[in-house]
């Protein structure tokens, strides 16, 4: 082994991408392959709607996104954290900023300059991209196979790093095929579920005709997982015409999912006033109406209306409607049951993928040395808001660091 080993780094999302990095400045013969016909394509995506790369907030504030994974991806995280990301993007010469709810942004609030000054910097850095080259597993020898459209390709790497995402937005790449392939090497994997999604919702038809596509503002959101656990977001949230998605629904999509599995269904209590307290609330239901209808009451007394008045009325049966207290205290905490999550490929994100107890400290597969695995492929998740990035490229220069040891290792 010497330091001009060849690399394999399978996947050009984020992830691979910054495996390459490291493998390039350790003095590795390094080669991306991806099966589409340019890199990237999810990361672009993903900064369509302004690129939030990772987030301001205290680090231990920070590490408890990840929830049950927090401690697992510690180690990786404060190496690679949100400081040394901001660094590491200004020395591509784009400049950050820090957003008033804390998340961070490029200055152009796009995700194409970042890329293209960092395969510009690969590139220098001696790194060799190949787009098409679909991988097909290893054969017999031990090689990679890949379909190409020039017939199969076979390569023979010192060491791999697999960076091949998890199973959301599968036309973009990361369909999860490369599952079969390690677990017929006895890899432990953990089956993939949505992450950051929607979910489905029984709407009447009336309720649809007038409000699919309409956003519910200044709400708040709690819901109990299957361990008790109380989760309480604030935000905004969207009707769609299966259900309900948006940020503050994805911040809860985990416990929410977890609950449609195991129990059928899971219930998502709205605050559709989280700025009034719940005595203020009560008052005001209770005062006297007259002659007002009860939409014109709350409207007045309470300015709900539009969506918000609809959820009531969908939500609510009359009797409950007609009770002061019981109405005001469904204001503040109104039920809403959710059937299942949207499909897989729908999701923002995953859950699930190759178990942490198949990997060693190093990202190093126990099952295949000299094989590492970096990103969504791996069993994590987290919400939306730059720590799904944070995550990719973190654990991403890790696996590149981790084989580069490895290698050195071997060749001592």
């Amino acid at each position: 082994m010497n330091s001009t080993s060849r690399i394999a780094i399978i996947g050009a999302g984020p992830a691979g991408l910054m495996a390459a990095e490291k493998l390039a400045a350790a003095g590795h013969r390094v080669e991306i392959f991806d099966a589409m016909p340019s890199v990237g394509r999810k990361f672009l995506m993903a900064g369509k709607g302004g690129m939030n790369i990772t987030h301001s907030e205290p680090a231990d504030r920070f590490l408890a996104r990840y929830g049950e994974r927090s401690a697992w991806l510690a180690p990786f995280i404060e190496t690679f954290g949100p400081q040394a990301l901001r660094d590491w993007i200004h020395g591509l010469g784009i400049e950050t900023f820090v957003g008033t709810s804390g998340r961070v942004f490029p200055r152009e609030m796009k995700a194409a300059p970042l890329l293209r000054a960092w395969l510009h910097r690969l590139r220098e850095g001696g790194v060799t991209i190949h787009v098409r080259h679909r991988w097909l597993g290893w054969d017999e020898a031990g090689a990679l196979r890949f379909a190409t459209p020039a017939g199969e390709h076979r390569v023979d790497a010192a060491a791999t790093v697999l960076a091949l995402g998890g199973a959301s937005w599968p036309q973009l790449g990361s369909d999860a095929a490369w599952t079969a392939w390690l677990a017929e090497r006895g890899v432990a994997l953990q089956p993939f579920e949505p992450s950051n999604c929607g979910f489905d919702v029984a709407w009447s038809a009336h309720f649809l005709e007038r409000f699919t596509g309409e956003p519910v503002k200044n709400i708040a959101a709690s819901c109990t997982g299957p361990d008790g656990q109380l989760w309480q977001r604030q935000g905004e949230a969207l009707i769609s015409a299966t259900g309900i998605e948006g940020g503050l629904v994805y911040a809860l999509s985990a416990p929410l999912r977890d609950g449609c599995r195991d129990q059928g269904s899971a219930s998502l209590l709205l605050d559709l006033l989280p700025g009034h307290e719940a005595a203020r609330v009560a008052a005001e239901v209770a005062h006297p109406r007259g002659a007002r209808s009860l939409s014109s009451h709350l409207q007045g007394r309470l300015g709900l209306r539009g969506v918000k008045l609809g959820l009531l009325n969908e939500c609510l049966d009359r009797e409950t409607m007609r009770d002061p207290t019981r109405l005001a205290a469904a204001i503040k905490a109104l039920p809403l049951r959710l059937a299942r999550p949207r499909p897989l490929a729908e999701a923002i994100s995953s859950a699930g993928g190759v178990r942490v107890d198949a990997l060693d400290e190093r990202l190093m597969l126990h099952a295949l040395p000299g094989v590492f695995c970096a990103g969504e492929m791996l069993d994590w998740e987290a919400p939306t808001g730059g720590y799904l990035l944070t995550a990719c490229l973190a654990t991403g220069r890790a696996a590149g660091q981790g084989a580069a040891d490895w290698l050195a290792g071997r060749a001592g």
